[in-house]
């Protein structure tokens, strides 16, 4: 994956400060993409203090070969609702933990995801942006890459993502109030 700016003002003096003020990358990023050298000015190889200048295009490789080492991979039928370079989102039924624990080492969802990004050649972490509980069934959304888990992250600590809940009752009226005061 592939983030490209075209500078277009003169609020910016230098790479970095387009790398940090566009893209919001995170100082931790940005120091594993100066080591790994995939921060590009026009096309060349560039250093963050580097001067940009109008029609400058400023880019960045975000995809790194990464594994999640200690996730085993195990055989699930994973109920994927989209999948793109950037993400993927799976329905999550409920009785499985998102994470793997001492507990549920080889049945999480983690490692159901570990087996399909081997499976499928995604050099990828486990990158979970939200969580449930393991009894709660629903949407959990999987980066796959740094920056994009740092977005949602991001976003949803500033409630520009928007997460909507169903809940669906079962029993008698009286049962949920009586449950509800226990």
């Amino acid at each position: 994956m592939k983030l490209e700016y075209i500078v277009n003002s003169t609020n910016y003096k230098t790479i970095k400060e387009v790398l940090k003020s566009h893209f919001h990358i995170s100082d931790r990023l940005l120091l594993k993409l100066k080591r790994t050298n995939q921060i590009f000015l026009n096309e060349t190889p560039a250093f963050v203090h580097t001067p940009v200048h109008l029609n400058d295009r400023v880019s960045v490789k975000i995809s790194f070969h990464e594994k999640s080492e200690n996730i085993l991979p195990t055989t699930m039928d994973l109920n994927l609702v989209f999948e793109d370079d950037a993400l993927l989102i799976v329905n999550k039924p409920a009785g499985i933990p998102v994470h793997p624990s001492m507990a549920h080492f080889t049945d999480s969802l983690a490692n159901g995801i570990q087996y399909y990004f081997q499976k499928n050649h995604i050099e990828a972490k486990i990158r979970p942006v939200n969580r449930l509980d393991k009894d709660t069934s629903g949407l959990v959304i999987f980066a796959k890459n740094e920056y994009i888990q740092e977005t949602l992250i991001h976003q949803m600590e500033n409630h520009t993502f928007q997460k909507y809940y169903l809940a669906i009752l079962t029993g008698t009226l009286d049962e949920a109030q009586k449950n509800r005061h226990h």
